[in-house]
């Protein structure tokens, strides 16, 4: 008899903790050891020097990554969205619902810029998930059109990540 409600006791518990976990991979819950802000620096490839320093929200659950930037009307020189990812794959990202043209900066897992597209808002009428832009990337960086070139920020930079 007490043997079997230790096992049901035990059971009770692995699926709640797998419920739990399910709950935090979908991104239906933020976590709360999630970093919601970080400070990113852009250094030159060649010669170490700052680009730019972007203060960033972290979008880092499937939920978060989804909305992005959607929900803003704007973005100022020198704010963006870090998009994370637990592995560097080939990510592909959507204009869905966007208000405003972005520079979507990929990023390797060893921290080197892979490439930048310059992306434009859907025209009205437009569905923005048909504008598609794709790189290879474990970090996804947002900034506002046009800040990248304005900074000199190309391929081959480096990026420093400091989570508040």
């Amino acid at each position: 008899m007490a043997l079997e409600r230790v096992w049901s006791v035990l059971v009770a518990v692995l699926a709640i903790s797998l419920i739990g976990l399910l709950v935090l991979q979908l991104g239906i819950v933020t976590p709360p050891w999630a970093e919601s802000e970080a400070d990113v620096r852009v250094l030159d490839g060649d010669t170490g020097d700052e680009l730019a320093a972007i203060d960033v929200e972290v979008a880092d659950t499937q939920a978060e990554r989804y909305t992005g930037l959607s929900d803003h009307e704007s973005l100022a020189d020198g704010e963006g969205m870090l998009f994370v990812h637990s592995s560097e794959d080939e990510r592909t990202y959507v204009m869905r619902e966007m208000d405003f043209d972005i520079d979507i900066i990929f990023i390797g897992a060893d921290g080197e810029i892979t490439s930048i597209e310059h992306a434009r808002a859907p025209e009205p009428g437009e569905d923005g998930n048909d504008l598609q832009y794709t790189g290879q990337a474990k970090w996804v960086l947002e900034v506002p059109r046009g800040y990248a070139t304005e900074t000199g920020i190309e391929a081959g930079d480096e990026v420093d990540i400091d989570y508040k």
